[in-house]
């Protein structure tokens, strides 16, 4: 085992090297060892209410393709044909009777299985019974719905275990979806976790958040699978209210902003080495307080998300710069990027080991 991918105690925590932050090797050891052994948040229930509802995503390079059955189950299936790797659904949609490949015509009933191969009655011995989609797991949580590539994933029960009770009286299943917005920026994927998970930045990065959030009673919690940073919310006119901010993040790139009425789900996806794609999805509670939550929202958010990519990229430049070394991480503020590095450097170590 590499010394980089020792797990390190908090008081003589260092970050990682910067190694890690660039090239298509690292990357490509992410994808197998990070995303495929994670559970990814994919849509949400309300996207596929009825039966034909469909919705399309990528995980770790990977097509997959969610769909309610006829029989009222949700399924998931990589979005590849069993003939010759063509795609079942080319987007989100509704009323599917069945999924039929745009490449050559094979069509598949809505549990996966093969009930029809265009003009193959000269191939001997093929038999379109003896061919299924392979199955992927599927979690519903809260209105929300996560695969898992990989069977090496943990129970979701395991990572996502204690939030709700937590959180209570907030109801996040009963939040209605609002709009999606897409943030791109160049730098790592890890980076932008990192910078998320630690309020240290608060004052000196992002001066209108820090009107609305109490840095002094500013707390990290760190869980198996998650961290959890709180603030009392202090009334500053961006419609956060007053109550309690929860952030959680949960392994390896899923975060969850909740203030009262309102949750906020972010998913950051790496588009490179050196680029990712945070993808952000507004729920809100339909309720009298509705419209004074949604006004406002938007545009704090867009302040908030420019100063987070500003200090993101010029980051990634100060990692590749080759002038960079680890640094030590302050025990008090920055407890939640040591957790995220430690379960980084374990899934490095763990496909460095080559175990399955």
């Amino acid at each position: 085992m590499s010394s980089e991918t020792v797990i390190q105690d908090l008081a003589h925590a260092r970050a990682m090297s910067p190694h890690y932050y660039s090239g298509a090797a690292t990357l490509e050891t992410e994808r197998h060892a990070v995303f495929a052994r994670s559970w990814q948040l994919v849509a949400h229930r309300d996207q596929l209410a009825e039966a034909g509802d469909h919705v399309v995503g990528q995980i770790a390079g990977v097509p997959v393709l969610l769909v309610r059955g006829q029989d009222g189950v949700l399924r998931g299936f990589p979005n590849i044909c069993r003939h010759r790797g063509g795609p079942l659904a080319l987007c989100n949609g509704k009323g599917l009777k069945n999924l039929c490949c745009k490449y050559h015509g094979w069509t598949y009933n809505l549990d996966g299985q093969l009930r029809a191969a265009t003009e193959m009655q000269d191939a001997q011995d093929f038999n379109v019974a003896d061919i299924h989609l392979p199955p992927l797991a599927v979690h519903e949580w809260q209105g929300l719905v996560f695969v898992a590539l990989d069977a090496g994933a943990p129970p979701f029960d395991e990572v996502y275990g204690g939030i709700v009770e937590r959180i209570a009286p907030i109801d996040l299943g009963a939040m209605r979806s609002f709009r999606q917005i897409n943030y791109e920026m160049d730098c790592n994927w890890k980076i932008y976790v990192e910078n998320y998970v630690e309020g240290y930045h608060l004052p000196h990065v992002h001066p209108g958040l820090s009107k609305a959030l109490d840095y002094r009673n500013y707390r990290t919690e760190l869980f198996t699978w998650y961290s959890l940073q709180t603030s009392p919310l202090r009334d500053s006119g961006v419609g956060y209210g007053s109550g309690e901010a929860f952030y959680y993040f949960i392994y390896p790139n899923v975060m969850l902003n909740i203030v009262p009425g309102r949750l906020q789900t972010n998913v950051i996806l790496p588009l490179g080495p050196d680029r990712c794609r945070v993808v952000f999805d507004y729920y809100y509670t339909q309720d009298e307080h509705t419209q004074s939550r949604i006004s406002g929202d938007q545009s704090f958010s867009d302040e908030v998300q420019a100063e987070d990519a500003g200090i993101c990229e010029a980051v990634q430049k100060g990692l590749a710069s080759g002038f960079y070394s680890p640094g030590r991480l302050n025990p008090k503020r920055e407890s939640g990027v040591w957790h995220f590095q430690n379960l980084m450097r374990a899934a490095y170590a763990h496909a460095a080991s080559g175990a399955a």
